[in-house]
């Protein structure tokens, strides 16, 4: 089908960037894995453009580590509510065979 694009999962459009960055052969690295080499050097602009905001905290990463730490203490609450009327209906249940 003349004319259909090829549609690519970040994953390799990252892991072809990389490879034309290291081994510094743009066309090589294009010929190889049969893509047209305007694709694969925007593909590693965009690498080393936005490579570095990778190792940054983003907002969405942040929520989601705030939200898995309250879901952590909720449950942990939780036990703790549970333990505490265990012990609670432990020391009614004892009261009342210790009372005349």
């Amino acid at each position: 089908m003349a004319g259909s694009r090829k549609i690519y999962t970040p994953q390799f459009k990252f892991q072809r960037a990389l490879e034309a960055i290291k081994n510094n052969n743009l066309s090589g690295t294009s010929r190889q894995y049969d893509i047209n080499a305007n694709v694969l050097l925007r593909w590693k602009n965009q690498l080393m453009e936005k490579g570095g905001s990778i190792f940054a905290d983003t907002p969405e990463k942040e929520t989601k580590e705030l939200k898995r730490k309250i879901a952590k203490l909720e449950q942990m609450l939780g036990k703790k509510e549970v333990e505490l009327n265990l012990l609670k209906n432990f020391s009614d249940f004892y009261e009342s065979k210790n009372s005349p």
